[in-house]
């Protein structure tokens, strides 16, 4: 994540300050400019910590050397420092802490200010609001502020206990400041919380300190009994305490270098940018909702007992290949070794592949009746077969559109599911196999050797079997049909397109007519608009010829819940429908 982490406190001497800032570093380290003349030993202190490996290096340098270092950097003068270093994190001679992302070879610095004076500047004023005009109410919590010249602030306001400072406690921040608005303020929640657990360390053991003194030396009683002293003569006599001496912490500055960085990594980590080109199209809707309400169930079936079914229930399968799997309730085998099973075995490999071998007549009958919503029933002993075919077929129709039971022992009405996988000595009731709504593929034995020449070279080749696809409303050679069946039978046709872009085809013509059933919807349901205008919506459409208002019709029960409670949010106001009347 982009972003600086730094500790504010607020002195009593020179107001707001600037104590210890982490940031992140993509280029290589920039050298310092007292790092040519290093006199003593380096020290290196390696400690993992979420996959950052943090080097600190302490380097002592002479008193030239740091003066000369302070005078070059873009921090507060010497001058302006407090002498018991109440302003100052690190000493004169100390380079920092440096921590390397070994995956995305990023590099945490941290070090009392920044080094590019432009940041140096950005953080500068940050602290200042941070600890004087950008207050929650009772100068102690979160608060979000900036712009978009000088950045987007995440600050918390705390006291630390000092027994030595007025009303004994001393008040300081941590703020996180990054360029990015959007992003600061989805990671509210996360920062908030762990910024939180820092705070909450620091005063816990500042606490520990302070009651300790009081405990040894009581402050309260001491001033009470001391005759009053200027308050210009106290601060200048008792300097404010720098943060490691309030906690009795030596390794304070180590341990904060460690969570600011942690911090910027696990927060760069948790959201992630995905570039999306337009809306989110209604299968993703339709598929986001499912995976939510089988999230629902899962939990639900954690907190109780499951409840046998009887296996005569076959699971209803929308828009995927099994909602549920398990011993009680499943006819198929267990679901990962199906799915693995079905994926090797496949026999239609596309549309086309159906098309060639099904023949172009029958192909046309079966989509017909797939696109009108009508109930697809297939009769086969290779349960393989029949899971191969819907998943092909199912392509031609949005994803709310596929209710599927891939194989059951016994008949299932259409209201349950349009795509139905039957054993061979299943019986279909006499008025489904005459209804128009309807359409049966019987899986036989080839009479002959080969039906058709083979198209691919395959173990499960389909020259072992015959498909004879009866309705009971034949679609006839010459019928129009919908609109989106011709589209699909000339991409299907046409040899230049691969199969890949016959794919992509298939998703443009759904998306252009879910749009279609989009503005009916909205017509119709919504607006509640009489029949001649609703004609000539459908004129305009270009979706007046009934096979295409049968399929706006089907393809309606595919929209998502999303969609349909937002235009149902949106119904005509009282005002605009009396504006309009």
């Amino acid at each position: 994540m982009n972003a600086i982490v730094a500790l504010c406190h607020f002195c009593e001497l020179h107001g707001p300050r600037t104590l210890f800032c982490t940031e992140v570093l993509h280029s290589p380290l920039p050298q310092g400019a007292g790092s040519g003349d290093i006199s003593g030993q380096n020290e290196q202190a390696e400690e993992e910590e979420g996959g950052i490996q943090m080097s600190s290096r302490i380097r002592s340098h002479s008193p030239a050397e740091g003066a000369s270092a302070d005078s070059s950097s873009p921090g507060p003068k010497k001058s302006d420092m407090c002498e018991a270093s109440g302003c100052r994190s690190l000493a004169g001679g100390h380079p920092g802490y440096v921590s390397h992302d070994k995956e995305t070879s990023i590099k945490y610095v941290s070090h009392q200010h920044p080094n590019h004076p432009q940041l140096f500047s950005i953080v500068r004023q940050a602290c200042v609001r941070s600890l004087s005009c950008e207050v929650c109410p009772g100068r102690e919590g979160p608060i979000f502020f900036g712009d978009e010249q000088h950045g987007f602030v995440f600050s918390h306001t705390f006291f630390i206990k000092d027994s030595l400072a007025r009303g004994f406690q001393r008040w300081y921040s941590i703020i996180t400041i990054m360029m990015d608005r959007i992003y600061l303020i989805n990671s509210w929640p996360f920062l908030l919380g762990k910024i939180r657990g820092i705070i909450d360390e620091l005063q816990g053991k500042a606490l520990k300190v302070f009651e300790a003194e009081q405990y040894g030396c009581p402050q309260r009683a001491q001033r009470m009994n001391t005759a009053f002293t200027p308050f210009l003569h106290q601060r200048n006599g008792n300097a404010a305490r720098s943060l490691t001496s309030l906690t009795n912490d030596e390794n304070l500055w180590a341990c904060l270098h460690t969570s600011f960085a942690w911090l910027l990594k696990a927060c760069g980590s948790r959201l992630t940018e995905k570039l999306l080109e337009g809306a989110p199209t209604e299968d993703t809707l339709v598929q986001m909702e499912k995976l939510a309400d089988l999230k629902e169930e899962s939990e639900g079936w954690d907190g109780s007992e499951e409840e046998e079914k009887p296996s005569s229930q076959p699971d209803v399968v929308e828009g995927q290949e099994l909602s549920k799997c398990s011993p009680e309730t499943s006819l198929m085998p267990d679901c990962n070794s199906w799915n693995v099973a079905h994926r090797r075995l496949s026999v239609f490999r596309s549309l086309r592949h159906m098309r060639q071998v099904l023949g172009a007549s029958k192909f046309r009958m079966l989509a017909w009746h797939v696109l009108m919503g009508n109930q697809v029933i297939w009769k086969a002993r290779d349960m393989d077969l029949v899971q191969s075919a819907f998943d092909v077929l199912r392509t031609m129709l949005p994803v709310g559109c596929v209710r599927i039971i891939p194989y059951s022992d016994q008949y299932e009405e259409a209201y349950r599911c349009n795509f139905l996988g039957l054993s061979p000595h299943v019986q279909i009731p006499s008025h489904i196999l005459s209804s128009e709504f309807a359409v049966l593929v019987e899986v036989r034995a080839a009479t002959r050797s080969s039906l058709y020449p083979t198209l691919f070279d395959d173990e499960q080749s389909l020259n072992k079997y015959e498909f004879v696809v009866t309705s009971g409303s034949p679609v006839a050679a010459d019928r129009v049909g919908p609109t989106i069946l011709n589209k699909i039978e000339a991409a299907l046709t046409n040899q230049n397109l691969s199969v890949d872009v016959v794919d992509q085809c298939l998703v443009c013509l759904k998306e252009e007519w879910m749009n279609k059933v989009k503005v009916l919807f909205k017509f119709t349901k919504v607006d509640s608009r009489p029949k001649e205008d609703t004609q000539k919506l459908l004129s305009i459409l270009g979706a007046a010829e009934e096979d295409n208002v049968k399929l706006l019709k089907f393809w309606m029960t595919g929209l998502s819940k999303t969609y349909k409670s937002h235009l149902m949010s949106t119904v005509r106001s009282p005002t605009s429908s009396e504006s309009r009347n």
